[in-house]
């Protein structure tokens, strides 16, 4: 049986890359587009930061609980009906010690249930990044519509 990440067609890849790209060079973060596979949270499309020293190795393909990590919390916020202001959830060590993530969810693309978010090794997520994956979302789900 074939995964979903390799289902998932290239065009829906191509059309969240330039908003991660510029999410993370914006914020200086791993930024990353994950899909709901039956109970699990798949990342399909990750770019990392070009002028960082280091930053999280998160993978195309990496999979997680839906109830764990900021992707996965967005997903069911929108799921639930619960997405309200700020608009995104933030987490820290859920996935990985010393990691913290922020991700908002894909709202209003038919077909596909999903979030955009980023990963840093930080001991909570600055302030602006909130906002700046909110916009990021956004701007994926205005490019799969």
């Amino acid at each position: 049986m074939l995964r979903l990440g390799r289902q998932v067609h290239p065009l829906v890849r191509e059309a969240a890359l330039p908003a991660l790209r510029a999410l993370a060079e914006d914020i200086g973060a791993t930024a990353h587009l994950t899909l709901v596979d039956g109970t699990e949270a798949l990342a399909v499309a990750v770019v990392e930061p070009t002028w960082t020293d280091y930053h999280v190795a998160y993978r195309t393909g990496f999979r997680h609980p839906l109830d764990r990590g900021a992707a996965g919390k967005a997903i069911l916020a929108a799921r639930q009906g619960q997405v309200t202001d700020p608009g995104y959830a933030l987490t820290h060590g859920e996935l990985e010690a010393g990691a913290s993530g922020a991700a908002a969810p894909l709202v209003g693309v038919t077909g596909i249930e999903g979030s955009v978010g980023v990963v840093m090794l930080a001991d909570s997520v600055p302030e602006r990044v909130g906002p700046r994956v909110v916009d990021a979302a956004r701007e994926v789900a205005d490019a799969l519509r």
